[in-house]
């Protein structure tokens, strides 16, 4: 699988605005279905946490006010990604605050978002649900850390985007999985993903 970039944000919402803004973001970066490098960082929008979601992430306004600014954070993410393709778990989530963030700093996103989340619902059909949590107990995989902290989640994502890619290579005979590959499944109507991973087969 080629190189791709997990992502995961923490905020203050579910939809980024002037008051409502990213606390935490991580990146981790697979490579042949290993983590080789990793980003995390606490950062301050200037905007105060909620007490439920403080509850929720144990991110607190004590923290960020000693955090780097969003927008040195931003840049440095930036940087540390490049042009790498993004993968998320409800990656419609991520995206919003990526492409917000971003837009404060002058900068566009360049490449797609691929969802673990969409995946997870086509090839993983008999998961109790899809949230990131159970996903990960059902396919035996590790627990990373702290539910609601980016780096633990942003790990978790990745181990599961890997055990997803496993399961194409076992179960469907998919020899390359190229990020554009997942994205093209995630659209794909689970009753017709096995009609399309048949088509699939050789890429």
């Amino acid at each position: 699988m080629e190189r791709i970039a997990v992502i995961d944000f923490e905020t203050t919402g579910i939809s980024p605005s002037s008051s409502c803004r990213a606390t935490e973001i991580a990146v981790v970066i697979l490579e042949q279905g290993r983590i080789v490098e990793r980003y995390q960082s606490l950062m301050n929008a200037g905007v105060r946490v909620p007490g439920f979601i403080e509850q929720l992430t144990g991110i607190s306004n004590a923290m960020l006010r000693t955090a780097p600014s969003a927008q040195q954070v931003m840049n440095e993410v930036n940087e540390f990604v490049g042009t790498t393709p993004l993968l998320a778990h409800n990656a419609a989530f991520d995206q919003k605050f990526w492409d917000f963030e971003m837009g404060l700093i002058k900068r566009t996103r360049l490449q797609n978002f691929a969802c673990s989340l969409l995946l997870a619902r086509r090839l993983m059909p008999a998961a109790p649900n899809h949230k990131l949590g159970t996903l990960t107990t059902f396919a035996q995989l590790p627990h990373t850390g702290q539910a609601h902290r980016a780096m633990a989640d942003a790990e978790m994502a990745a181990n599961l985007t890997t055990h997803l890619a496993e399961q194409l290579r076992q179960k469907h005979g998919l020899r390359e999985l190229s990020h554009d590959l997942l994205r093209s499944l995630q659209k794909i109507p689970a009753a017709k993903i096995n009609e399309h991973l048949k088509r699939c087969r050789g890429f």
